[in-house]
C-alpha cells in the first residue's frame, strides 16, 4: 500500500483538486492536507505537493473557465434543478463578476462553495481571461502554499507532541485542531458575507 501511494498519490492529488477546481464537489483541500502530513513523514517533498496543487487548482479552474464561458449559461439554462433559478441567479451574478471578479477568484480559492463556482462564474461572466488566469494563478499558488505548508509543519507538530507527551499532547492537538476550524469556519463566513 506504502508503496502505491509513494508511486501515484501525487497524480491522485492532481486529479483530485484538478477536478474540484473544474467545478466537482470533491474534496481537494483534504487532499492537499493529507499529502502535506505525507510529506511531513518523508513520503513525498512538500514542494513538489505545493506545486502539484498549484498546478491542479490552475488548470482545472481554467477547464472550469472555458466551460463557463462558451457554454456554462446554456447548460444552466437547460439542467432541470437550475433551470428556474437561472433567470434569477445569473444576472446579479454577472454584475457582480463585472465589479468584484478579480479579487472573487483570488478569495475563492479558499473557500469551498466558491473552490467549486468561481471559476464557471466568471466564465459565464466573460470576465477576461488574463485577468481570470493571473488572479487565478496567484489564488491558487497562496493556497497551496499556505494550506500545504500548514498542515506539513502542523503534523510535524502534531507527532512531535504526541511523541513527547503522549494522550495529554493529542487532547491538546484535538482541542487546538477545533479552535482552528471554529476559527476557519468563522473567517470564511465573514469572506462570502464581504464577497
Amino acid at each position: 500500500m506504502t508503496h502505491l501511494l509513494n508511486q501515484y498519490g501525487l497524480i491522485l492529488l492532481f486529479v483530485v483538486v484538478a477536478l474540484e477546481s473544474f467545478g466537482l464537489p470533491l474534496p481537494g483541500e483534504t487532499a492537499l492536507i493529507a499529502a502535506a502530513v505525507l510529506a511531513n513523514n518523508g513520503h513525498f517533498s512538500i514542494a513538489a505537493v505545493i506545486a502539484v496543487a498549484a498546478a491542479a487548482a490552475i488548470v482545472g479552474d481554467n477547464g472550469g473557465y472555458w466551460v463557463g464561458r462558451t457554454g456554462g449559461r446554456k447548460l444552466l439554462e437547460r439542467a432541470p434543478l437550475l433551470r428556474r433559478y437561472a433567470p434569477r441567479f445569473l444576472p446579479p451574478a454577472e454584475r457582480f463578476f463585472q465589479r468584484h471578479g478579480p479579487k472573487t477568484v483570488f478569495i475563492g480559492r479558499f473557500i469551498s462553495v466558491l473552490r467549486w463556482t468561481a471559476a464557471w462564474l466568471a466564465g459565464i461572466s466573460h470576465m477576461r481571461w488574463w485577468h481570470f488566469l493571473a488572479w487565478n494563478a496567484a489564488g491558487g499558488i497562496c493556497w497551496a502554499t499556505l494550506v500545504g505548508l500548514v498542515s506539513f509543519y502542523a503534523g510535524k507538530a502534531a507527532a512531535d507532541a504526541i511523541g513527547r507527551w503522549g494522550a495529554y499532547g493529542a487532547v491538546a492537538i484535538v482541542v487546538l485542531l477545533a479552535v482552528g476550524l471554529v476559527g476557519l469556519h468563522i473567517w470564511r463566513r465573514r469572506m462570502l458575507e464581504e464577497t
